[in-house]
C-alpha cells in the first residue's frame, strides 16, 4: 500500500512541526510538502498533487476558506481536510460549501488527525465530533450556509475577496499587486469596486466587513 502524500499548511511553523511529527510516526503517511500562506497551498497542491491538503483557516494572503476552494479548482483530485481551532456553525457551513472533506480541531489533532488520514484514505470525510454536532445541528434546522445578507451591492467575486483580504491584512495597493500578479491599477479598480459593493468610505469599514465574514480572523 502506497503512502498517502499529505500537505501541510499553516503559517505557525511550530503547528507544522507537531502536525508533521505526529503524521511522519505513521508507516502510511508522507508528508511531501509545507506552506505558511494559503496562496503557497494552493500553488502546492497544483504542483505537488498530495493526496491530502491540511489547511489551516487563518493563513495570510489568502485564508483557508478561499484556499479551499481554489484547490478544488486547480486541483480537484486533492482532499481538502481543515485542521483549526475555530468552531462557529457560520464558518463549518462555509467550509463545507467549499468543498472540503474534513474538519479537525487542534485541540482534538493529537488523537483524531490520525483517524482522519485513515478516512481519507478510504475517500470518506472525517469530521471532529464537536463539529459533526454543528453540521448536524445546521441540517436539522434547514440553515443554509453563508446565510449573512449579502452585500448590497452584490456578491463579491473570488478576486474581489483575495484583494479584500490583503487590503484588510494592511497590504499597499502595490504589495496587494505584487502578492496577485496584477498592476496596481487593476488593484485600485477592485477596491473601488468592492467599496462600491459593500457600501464602504473606509478601510477601516473594509476590515470590520473582513472580520464578520471571516476572510480574516483577528
Amino acid at each position: 500500500m502506497s503512502a498517502l502524500r499529505i500537505l501541510i499548511a499553516d503559517d505557525h511553523e511550530v503547528v507544522r512541526a507537531g502536525v508533521r511529527s505526529l503524521l511522519e510516526s505513521q508507516p502510511d503517511c508522507e508528508i511531501c510538502g509545507e506552506a505558511a500562506t494559503g496562496r503557497q497551498a494552493v500553488a502546492l497542491a497544483q504542483q505537488l498533487k498530495p493526496d491530502v491538503a491540511i489547511l489551516d483557516i487563518t493563513m495570510p494572503e489568502l485564508n483557508g476558506l478561499e484556499a479551499t476552494r481554489q484547490i478544488r479548482k486547480v486541483a480537484p483530485t486533492v482532499q481538502v481536510l481543515i485542521l483549526s481551532m475555530h468552531e462557529s456553525e457560520e464558518l463549518v457551513r462555509e467550509i463545507l460549501d467549499a468543498g472540503a472533506h474534513g474538519y479537525v480541531l487542534k485541540s482534538d489533532a493529537g488523537r483524531e488527525l490520525t483517524a482522519a488520514m485513515h478516512a481519507l484514505r478510504k475517500h470518506e470525510t472525517f469530521f471532529t465530533s464537536r463539529v459533526a454536532q454543528i453540521a448536524l445541528h445546521a441540517y436539522r434546522n434547514k440553515t443554509p450556509a453563508g446565510d449573512a445578507p449579502p452585500p448590497p451591492g452584490g456578491p463579491l467575486t473570488p478576486r474581489e475577496r483575495e484583494v479584500l483580504q490583503l487590503l484588510a491584512e494592511g497590504k499597499s495597493n502595490k504589495e496587494t499587486a505584487s502578492a496577485l500578479g496584477i498592476s496596481v491599477m487593476t488593484v485600485e479598480t477592485h477596491r473601488s469596486n468592492i467599496m462600491h459593493k459593500l457600501g464602504a468610505h473606509s478601510v477601516a469599514e473594509l476590515v470590520h466587513y473582513a472580520v464578520r465574514q471571516k476572510i480574516v480572523i483577528p
